[in-house]
């Protein structure tokens, strides 16, 4: 899958004391599962990125035979969709308990996901890109519930099919929008007074970038979950408006 090394292998239930192996009482190691193994890989992204992720590392984070892996993940690109699966997995999509209340249960839906991504930043691509890979129909089933939910969410509201679809693109295509940007404008030095330097844009040139500087104070402030309603406001009430002309046109 990338090219590493699987020489002196490990095979489940040898107890030739590889790191992280525990054997049981008999000497023999537990049979991995699937969600071990994608949790595994999701921790080595976590703390070094998606490039980072490789058959040997992930083998050697586990204690295992990295060609043992494959049985869980037959290719990398299956992997990594597994990892977006997992991280999807946190996300819940509320049921409100009046389909009048479907407004709340979105904005709650958001800050759930913005909380998912500021705790898996470098899954964030992934996020973005993994489905441009693969058809509809062919992703990873765990990757379809929050379309399936907020479909449902829509529909319970009363937009119709079409409407609901619209709404789902509308508020999915805000909320990933929104997190690139809040990624995107991390303070790079916390501790640091004047803003120039906490953002680092000192490194811009004055004269080709004189108002992005100016606004270094702006930028600085920046307040992500603020900046979250602020955009949801928007979204709603547009939202909100189609559904008034959708029940006049019924």
């Amino acid at each position: 899958m990338d090219g590493d090394d699987t020489s002196n292998p490990v095979v489940d239930g040898d107890t030739d004391g590889v790191a992280g192996a525990v054997p049981d009482g008999r000497g023999r190691r537990p049979v991995l599962s699937r969600s071990e193994v994608l949790a595994a890989a999701l921790s080595l992204i976590d703390r070094d990125g998606v490039e980072a992720l490789s058959m040997r590392r992930l083998g050697k984070a586990l204690g295992r035979d990295p060609m043992r892996l494959y049985r869980h993940a037959s290719s990398k690109d299956e992997l990594l969709d597994g990892v977006v699966e997992l991280v999807l997995s946190e996300l819940s999509v509320p049921v409100p308990a009046d389909a009048g209340d479907w407004e709340q249960a979105l904005r709650r839906t958001a800050h759930a996901f913005r909380a998912i991504v500021l705790a898996h930043p470098h899954v964030v691509p992934l996020l973005v890109t993994r489905p441009l890979a693969t058809p509809l129909a062919m992703r990873p089933l765990g990757t379809l519930r929050p379309l399936e939910d907020l479909l449902a969410l829509f529909m319970e509201a009363g937009f119709d099919g079409r409407g609901a679809l619209h709404a789902y693109r509308l508020y999915i295509g805000f909320l990933y929008g929104h997190v690139l940007n809040e990624l995107q404008e991390r303070v790079q030095d916390p501790d640091e007074s004047d803003d120039l330097l906490r953002l680092g844009l000192y490194r811009l040139p004055v004269l080709e970038f004189p108002r992005l500087r100016a606004l270094a104070t702006e930028l600085a402030e920046y307040d992500g979950g603020q900046e979250l309603d602020e955009g949801l406001d928007v979204i709603l009430t547009g939202l909100r408006e189609q559904l008034k002309v959708g029940a006049t046109d019924s």
